[in-house]
């Protein structure tokens, strides 16, 4: 077979991506936006500075090539059929989403349409669907640290992964962006005397209550928080 041959023409993993990307006609940004990578990884992995990107997975899926011979040329390149990879239903393996900066945050309605896997640094799975659009945020300040713990609790560093086309409800941990300012912030929607307030839950912060007024934009709610995934 093909596969076969490829075994001692291409001895590393950098020179296996590269020739199986050119057998699938994709540029590496190309194959970045189907791994739903950056195009820096896989830039890193066919010039030999990664050996085995954390990605491999995604990157072999995206390829259509066998993630056994991608890592180790063993066995044929072109094998859907393989034990490393989970047979699962795609909506039950968690996703790759961009980790965010709070000003991209803020920009997200209109920049998410020229989005591309480059503009971000960092990449992470999420275990839920946030929709086509989704992204990750990593908090900054304290505003939403809870000092009694518990599920409620977002201190600074933690990463929120955000459904950008889920209508949000008093109640609901959003990012919300004030129309004459560039960056968002992730606060509790909450309704106060029939009228919507975003909320910081952390009592000694100043200015625990912001009402939001016309041109205010929810630019998307809470799905999951955790430190990584």
């Amino acid at each position: 077979m093909q596969g076969s041959l490829l075994i001692t023409s291409v001895n590393t993993i950098a020179e296996r991506l590269k020739w199986a990307r050119a057998q699938r006609g994709m540029t590496q940004a190309q194959l970045a936006a189907a791994a739903r990578v950056s195009t820096s990884a896989i830039g890193n992995v066919e010039s030999g500075i990664r050996e085995r990107p954390r990605d491999l997975l995604d990157i072999a899926r995206a390829l259509r090539a066998s993630p056994t011979w991608l890592e180790s040329g063993r066995g044929t390149w072109d094998d859907a059929p393989d034990s490393n990879v989970s047979s699962a239903p795609a909506a039950m393996q968690p996703r790759r989403y961009p980790v965010i900066s709070s000003v991209q945050a803020g920009e997200w309605s209109e920049i998410v349409d020229n989005f591309q896997p480059g503009d971000a640094e960092d990449w992470q799975d999420s275990p839920v669907d946030l929709g086509p659009n989704g992204f990750i945020l990593k908090l900054e300040g304290n505003s939403m640290t809870n000092p009694a713990g518990g599920k409620d609790n977002f201190p600074e560093g933690m990463y929120v992964h955000v459904h950008p086309g889920i209508e949000a409800q008093p109640g609901d941990y959003v990012i919300a962006k004030r129309e004459h300012e560039n960056k968002a912030t992730f606060k509790k929607l909450v309704r106060v005397d029939g009228e919507q307030y975003l909320h910081a839950i952390n009592p000694a912060w100043p200015k625990p209550y912001i009402k939001l007024e016309p041109g205010d934009k929810i630019i998307g709610k809470l799905k999951f928080a955790g430190w990584s995934f």
